[in-house]
């Protein structure tokens, strides 16, 4: 049996030898615009009063959750590109694992979060204040984070329980559940059972409760009776729906890519499409960007 001393071989992109200098610019880069887009997310929702409302509050949660959930992965990987003996420990292995599923469920969990709340705002906007007080959405929040930390919890005791007495090389370049539970000498057919399961929550769960919401929400803009409100309703949900169809997407896709794909590309998109798409967050972004700074709104 594997003990905390042991290592585990990350093969990850060691098949591209003569271009993984190239891969670590790239990623790098990549990694940069990632850190930068959230954390100026981050700042403009809590510098500009205009907004501290809950949809901006669950966007700040949600860049600080993959701005950890890249954390987690993207530096190793980074670090790898440039070494040539690519281990990580038995425990940082278990550790990387339960961080990166805590954060990725979370995230999903924001997103049917963040649905709820176009939801109260476009159907119910007279109870609006009061479905969505600051009590609830901190709530709501923590309750998001609980539930993505239990989900991580289980999965990585059901991996990590298991005995790892043969090969050490992962096929990946992180520790995800799959390459890693290959690995053991044991039959796996029960925790990778109850592994799937809980991916299939994890994702379908919130997913089916963004598409219930937003049938309510479509019912309703297609009884306003102006084209302009009908718009103006529409362009409050583009950016959430456009971040959960990437986010969703992205699990369609061949494994290896939609591991890249979310770890990468996700973060990526979505600080650059709150800022295109979202005139609030322009707005505030110009702001403090040196247009003047922020000033005191006259009384």
């Amino acid at each position: 049996m594997v003990m905390s001393s042991c290592y585990f071989l990350l093969l990850g992109f060691s098949s591209f030898g003569h271009i993984q200098l190239i891969l670590f610019t790239v990623f790098l880069c990549l990694y940069l615009i990632i850190l930068s887009g959230n954390i100026t997310i981050v700042t403009v929702i809590h510098l500009d009063h205009s907004l501290h409302i809950p949809i901006y509050f669950f966007l700040g949660i949600l860049s600080i959750s993959e701005t950890c959930y890249t954390f987690v992965i993207l530096p190793k990987m980074l670090i790898n590109l440039l070494s040539l003996l690519r281990t990580i420990s038995f425990t940082n292995c278990a550790t990387q694992m339960f961080f990166f599923l805590g954060f990725a469920v979370t995230n999903c969990m924001l997103l049917g979060v963040m649905s709820y709340d176009r939801y109260a705002a476009i159907c119910q906007p007279l109870h609006y204040p009061v479905l969505m007080r600051w009590q609830i959405c901190g709530q709501l929040a923590a309750t998001c984070s609980v539930i993505g930390f239990l989900f991580s919890l289980i999965g990585s005791l059901l991996v990590f329980e298991l005995p790892f007495c043969g090969p050490n090389k992962i096929n990946h370049y992180f520790c995800d559940i799959p390459p890693v539970i290959r690995l053991a000498c044991t039959d796996t057919y029960i925790n990778e059972l109850v592994i799937f399961i809980g991916g299939v929550l994890a994702l379908m769960v919130p997913l089916t409760f963004i598409c219930v919401s937003y049938c309510f929400i479509v019912h309703t803009i297609l009884r306003i009776p102006s084209v302009q409100g009908k718009q103006k309703a529409f362009s409050t949900c583009a950016s959430h729906l456009t971040v959960v169809i990437v986010h969703y997407g992205c699990a369609s896709f061949v494994y290896l890519l939609v591991t890249v794909t979310y770890t990468v590309v996700t973060p990526l998109l979505n600080p650059m499409v709150y800022s295109l798409r979202n005139k609030d967050v322009q707005t505030a972004t110009r702001k403090m960007t040196g247009r003047g700074g922020f000033y005191p709104k006259s009384l």
